[in-house]
């Protein structure tokens, strides 16, 4: 397997899961300004998207979101527990948690990271990101992990945008339950793994 990131974007959730599940895989670093790998390739002729993260899979087939690539990482190694199998009540959790974090989480960091979005814009998008945090907040009371006591892949997903919110000077100290969690994964060896790999630790 190949994994192609960007040091501290989404594709961190991916890398961790990689990590997690026990897999054996290549990483290629993109500049996503140049759209060019470090090796000097067009990024774009591998991802039309423009976009990380990329898993090129040992079957031959490519996959460019983040949440197919960590349930396809939890499929190829089942004992990980990165997420739970078929069939289950807790794979639909999962499949749902990745989900909200894609959609009300991720999509709304993305116009804080873009120069030319208006300021009146960032200030909806930070106060859509602050609602959704108090709620997670309020389900993560009593629990280690998203799932409970069991890490899955939404947790990683989730840790990286609690990353994203201290770029964006989001004091986590007002969501403690959450701040919490975001400690206990950064804690993790294969989390510290992904970290020092990306050049963030």
């Amino acid at each position: 397997m190949k994994l192609y990131f960007a040091p501290g974007a989404c594709s961190l959730s991916p890398h961790i899961v990689l990590r997690e599940a026990g897999h054996k895989f290549d990483l290629v670093q993109v500049d996503l300004k140049e759209k060019k790998t470090k090796e000097g390739s067009d990024f774009n002729q591998i991802n039309g998207k423009g976009q990380v993260p990329v898993l090129e899979t040992d079957e031959g087939f490519t996959l460019t979101e983040g949440p197919a690539i960590v349930q396809y990482a939890g499929d190829k190694n089942p004992g990980s527990r990165v997420v739970p199998a078929p069939g289950t009540k807790e794979r639909y959790q999962v499949q749902e948690w990745l989900n909200f974090i894609t959609t009300e989480l991720h999509k709304n960091f993305g116009p804080l990271f873009r120069p030319t979005t208006p300021d009146a814009y960032k200030l909806i998008a930070r106060d859509a990101i602050a609602g959704r945090f108090r709620w997670v907040n309020e389900k993560l009371a009593g629990r280690q992990y998203l799932m409970g006591d069991t890490f899955t892949a939404p947790d990683a997903y989730l840790y990286v945008m609690t990353r994203w919110a201290g770029r964006m000077e989001m004091d986590l100290n007002q969501w403690p339950n959450l701040k919490a969690f975001s400690e206990r994964v950064a804690a993790r060896p294969k989390v510290q793994e992904a970290l020092k790999a990306e050049g963030l630790a």
